[in-house]
C-alpha cells in the first residue's frame, strides 16, 4: 500500500482480487521491503482500515502480506514460503473468517499456521467457534498495536518451538529407521556368512520382491493390500528370509553333493527357526502389530519354501493360504538360486532361469506372481547384474 503527500493510503484492491502487499511507512512515506530474516505475516480483511491498522502494528517487525478475502486468503498462504502466522477477520463477504480456516486446517501445507481471528466488540460468543475451527486466539477490535505485537510475538514463539520439536522427532524417527536398517543388514548377513557363497543374494532378493509388488500393483492385483508402506516393509524384511540357516550344522548347509532324506529334512527346519528367532524378537521388544518390519519377516521366513501346489514345506499350504510375502519370496528366492554359483550347482542362465520359473506357474509358483515376473524378467537381469558377486 501506499501514502500520498496527504498521508491517506491507497489500496489496490483490483476489484477484490488476490493481491499482497509490502506494507510501507505511513508517517515517514518509506517502504519497509521484505527481509530474509523476518517472519511473514499475513493479514486477512475486506475493510483497507483494519489492514492498514495491523500493518502499522507490525510492519517494522514483520514481513507482511494482506488478502482482502477468504478465497485470495487461501492461495496467498500455500505460497512458499508460507506464512508464520495468519491474522484472520471474521466477517467477510464470500467465505468468513471460520470457513477459511477450517479450510486452512484441512490443508497439509497450511494446517499447521497458527491462525488469530480478529472480532469487533460483541462478536465474542463467537470465540468458541473459533477454537473449534482451529484458531489459537482472539484479538478484539480497535486494536491495541501493543497487544496485537505481544500476541503474535507469543504464538510466532510457540509455533518456532512447535517446528524445531517436531524437526528433532523426525531426525530421531530417521536414526531409528536408519538403526532399524543396518540391524536387519547384520542379523541377514551373519546368516548368509554360514553359506558364504550367497553373497550379495539378500540385496538381490529384496529388490527382486520390490519389482514383482510393484508390477502387481501396475496389473491391479492385490490393491486392497499392497502400497508403497506395505512394499517399504517386504523390502526391509526379504534379507531376513534365511535367518533360520544359523541353526542348520555346516555338514549340511555346506554339503558338494545332494542332501539326502534325513539330511534334507534337517534343512527344512531353517524355515522354523527362523520364525521362531523373530518371534522371540518381537516378545523381547514387545511388537506384535502386523505392520511391523518383524511380522513381515516372521512371514517370509517361515512360508517361502510353501508351493502353490501345497508340495512345499514347512506346513504344505497351499494357494491364497501362504501369504503374499511368502509367495513373492519364493520366486526371488528360487530365481536368484538358479542364476548363482552353489557348492552343489553352477550357475544357470537368466534364459534357463526364466524357463524354469515359468514351468512352475500354477505349480510351484503363484500364477500371478509369474505373470508378473514375466514382465519384469528383465528388470530382474538387471538387478542381477548391478548386484554380482563378481566382483
Amino acid at each position: 500500500m501506499h501514502s500520498d503527500g496527504g498521508g491517506e493510503c491507497t489500496f489496490p484492491t483490483h476489484h477484490q482480487l488476490f493481491v499482497t502487499y509490502i506494507v510501507e511507512t505511513v508517517m515517514d512515506q518509506q517502504e519497509v521491503p521484505f527481509s530474509l530474516d523476518k517472519q511473514k505475516i499475513l493479514i486477512v480483511d475486506d475493510t483497507p482500515g483494519n489492514i492498514i491498522l495491523l500493518g502499522k502494528a507490525l510492519q517494522n517487525r514483520y514481513n507482511i502480506i494482506v488478502a482482502t478475502n477468504g478465497y485470495d486468503a487461501l492461495r496467498v498462504a500455500q505460497e512458499s514460503p508460507c506464512p508464520d502466522l495468519i491474522l484472520l477477520d471474521i466477517v467477510m463477504h464470500g467465505l468468513d473468517g471460520f470457513e477459511v480456516c477450517e479450510r486452512l486446517k484441512n490443508n497439509a501445507v497450511t494446517r499447521k499456521i497458527p491462525v488469530i481471528f480478529v472480532t469487533a466488540k460483541g462478536e465474542n460468543e463467537n470465540e468458541a467457534r473459533g477454537f473449534e475451527v482451529g484458531g489459537v486466539d482472539y484479538i478484539t477490535k480497535p486494536i491495541n498495536p501493543v497487544l496485537v505485537r505481544a500476541r503474535v510475538q507469543t504464538h510466532l514463539a510457540l509455533y518456532d518451538q512447535n517446528r524445531v520439536l517436531e524437526e528433532r522427532v523426525r531426525e530421531r524417527t530417521l536414526e531409528i529407521l536408519h538403526i532399524q536398517d543396518v540391524t536387519i543388514y547384520s542379523m541377514a548377513v551373519l546368516a548368509e556368512t554360514r553359506d558364504n557363497e550367497t553373497g550379495k543374494h539378500i540385496m538381490r532378493t529384496q529388490h527382486y520382491v520390490r519389482v514383482l509388488a510393484e508390477q502387481l500393483i501396475k496389473a491391479g492385483k492385490y490393491r486392497d493390500y499392497l502400497d508403497a508402506a506395505r512394499i517399504n516393509l517386504l523390502f526391509k524384511s526379504a534379507p531376513l528370509h534365511d535367518i533360520g540357516k544359523v541353526g542348520i550344522a555346516d555338514s549340511i548347509l555346506l554339503k558338494p553333493g545332494k542332501l539326502t532324506e534325513e539330511e534334507f529334512a534337517v534343512m527344512k527346519k531353517h524355515t522354523s527357526y527362523g520364525r521362531d528367532a523373530i518371534v522371540k524378537a518381537e516378545q523381547e521388544i514387545g511388537v506384535g502389530s502386523s505392520t511391523t518390519f518383524l511380522t513381515m519377516a516372521r512371514e517370509i521366513a517361515y512360508t517361502h519354501h510353501e508351493k502353490w501346489n501345497g508340495q512345499g514345506y514347512p506346513e504344505g499350504i497351499c494357494g491364497d493360504a501362504i501369504p503374499l510375502s511368502g509367495r513373492l519370496m519364493a520366486v526371488a528366492d528360487v530365481y536368484d538360486a538358479l542364476i548363482s554359483k552353489r557348492v552343489y550347482k553352477e550357475a544357470f542362465s537368466h534364459e534357463k532361469a526364466v524357463a524354469i520359473i515359468i514351468d512352475g506357474r500354477g505349480e510351484h509358483f503363484d500364477p500371478e506372481l509369474v505373470d508378473a515376473f514375466i514382465e519384469e524378467q528383465e528388470v530382474f537381469r538387471e538387478i542381477a547384474l548391478k548386484y554380482s558377486d563378481e566382483k
